[in-house]
């Protein structure tokens, strides 16, 4: 697989491998770690305007979030206007608005100047609300969105089979297809000299007067300034306890009647739904996405992935379900991302996270913003988002409520785990984390009776993993790392897997 799971995502298909040879020895201007789209396209641009730059991937390009998205590419967020007024001021709300459209402006740009071939393509939008609350709060939506300047019209109809309350059209929105452009921009990243590697995990870095010299799993890479575009970086900072890990469901089906919409949906349920369509392999598919839940918080995420199935089949004459699957983000306790300099450096390592459900235009959003910080050394948007800008008076009871879960995380899983006098105790086809001879492991028995046996506390905060069924991953609750059945490591902030444990042993 080649991406951060068990299933297939829609956008698989068109993986590309870079292979690259790299000099321990020369000092890069930039090193960028992490191949999604927030690493590709800042690496692409801070390449093109003439830095020596290097790009460190620990699996392949596009592996996590950016190759798990529905790539819808908004200039409207999770965050709305009305809230961004409340929590931070009408002037930063206006330059939330103006950040939106120049995030797609940007992606728009790149595709027309490099004539890249990923089948983006200009939709409007349609945000509908489905009950009595759902339509409240659609007015309050249209109400920020008239405070900025940001048009949205009532309308009295949608491209979709529900029975709503009150529905609001948004023009101008855009999807793609992912990989098919983070491809190009790597490619044209490595063309303009720039170094691409993969399979290459960044364990830790060390600032030094002038330079940071980060260690990774292939030698040690000196840079004068790094960019962590994995959503959160390695060790303990604020960050970890300002943004928490969530997981998204997906799946991609054919529609009976062979009449789909054409255009992007939007409800207003809690979590919402979200609808696209895309052409694969010359056949087209309704892309829906929902169910989401922070990582590690859900028994069942098998279920999760039914329950988006079922609701689908509920409202759509769904014909056979083509793919499914899940991806994970970051939300960030006040609402906004975290796109600078990294909360206690020295002010040459940066950071990009907290996107929400909109990554594909927040991450490259974050191009044009850490590499202006690089080249310019400012960014009209450096204090809206700001890493370091958090205070009790926005976010407050979010912050306090997050940490103190990810406190009863670490103590209670420790607590109630199960005890097992033999990994016999272990039925064919389930996991659980045990206590076993007084240690604690994360068991899981395949239908054949093979067992895979791991040390189940993750490295980065020693909580304990809990087990994703719909990915077959075991997933850190509390800051979202996540392991394979073999323990190989899925997703930061650790920098280490899981250690394997032979079952006789």
């Amino acid at each position: 697989m080649y991406r951060d799971g068990a299933r297939k995502s829609i956008w698989q298909e068109v993986v590309k491998k870079f292979t690259a040879h790299f000099d321990q020895e020369p000092m890069y201007d930039v090193a960028i770690i992490g191949g999604g789209i927030t690493g590709i396209t800042t690496a692409h641009r801070l390449q093109s305007a003439g830095k020596k730059c290097i790009l460190l991937e620990a699996h392949n390009i596009g592996f996590g979030t950016s190759g798990g998205t529905t790539a819808h590419i908004n200039d409207f967020f999770d965050t709305t206007f009305k809230e961004a007024i409340s929590k931070f001021g009408l002037d930063n709300a206006k330059l939330l608005k103006e950040a939106g459209r120049e995030a797609v402006n940007f992606i728009a740009q790149n595709v027309l100047r490099h004539n890249i071939d990923c089948d983006f393509q200009i939709k409007d939008a349609q945000l509908f609300a489905l009950d009595e609350k759902q339509e409240e709060r659609l007015e309050a939506i249209v109400d920020g969105a008239e405070q900025v300047g940001y048009s949205m019209k009532y309308i009295n109809k949608i491209d979709f089979p529900f029975l709503f309350k009150k529905a609001a059209l948004i023009k101008d929105q855009a999807q793609f297809h992912p990989l098919k452009y983070l491809n190009a921009l790597g490619t044209f990243f490595t063309v303009a000299g720039g170094q691409l590697l993969e399979d290459c995990t960044c364990i830790s870095h060390e600032e030094q007067e002038e330079y940071v010299r980060l260690e990774t799993t292939l030698g040690n890479i000196n840079a004068r300034e790094v960019i962590y575009a994995t959503h959160t970086p390695p060790g303990l900072n604020l960050l970890h306890f300002t943004t928490a890990p969530y997981r998204s469901y997906v799946i991609a089906f054919h529609l009976k009647t062979g009449v789909y919409p054409e255009i992007l949906g939007y409800d207003l349920s809690d979590p919402y739904h979200y609808y696209r369509t895309h052409i694969v392999n010359g056949k087209k598919l309704l892309i829906a996405g929902g169910e989401d839940h922070k990582t590690g918080h859900a028994e069942d995420t098998g279920a999760c992935l039914s329950n988006l199935e079922h609701y689908c089949r509920e409202h759509f004459p769904v014909d056979t379900v083509a793919y499914s699957w899940s991806s994970q983000y970051y939300e960030p306790v006040d609402g906004l991302p975290s796109i600078g300099k990294l909360p206690g450096s020295d002010g040459r390592i940066y950071i990009a996270t907290g996107f929400r459900g909109n990554g594909m235009s927040f991450g490259s959003l974050s191009a044009t913003i850490l590499s202006d910080l690089i080249l310019s050394g400012s960014s009209k948007y450096e204090k809206l988002f700001n890493p370091s800008r958090f205070k009790p008076t926005a976010g407050f009871t979010a912050f306090i409520k997050e940490n103190a879960t990810v406190v009863s995380d670490i103590v209670m899983d420790k607590i109630t785990m199960e005890h097992i006098d033999s990994l016999g105790e272990i039925r064919s086809g389930e996991a659980k984390v045990v206590r076993l001879d007084g240690s604690a492991y994360a068991a899981y028995r395949e239908q054949d009776g093979k067992i895979h046996l791991l040390k189940s506390t993750c490295p980065h905060a020693k909580c304990e993993v809990r087990w994703n069924n719909a990915e077959l991953s075991w997933d850190c609750p509390c800051h979202g790392s996540r392991f394979n059945i073999n323990g190989q490591l899925l997703n930061a902030p650790a920098t280490t897997g899981l250690p394997r444990v032979e079952p006789d042993g």
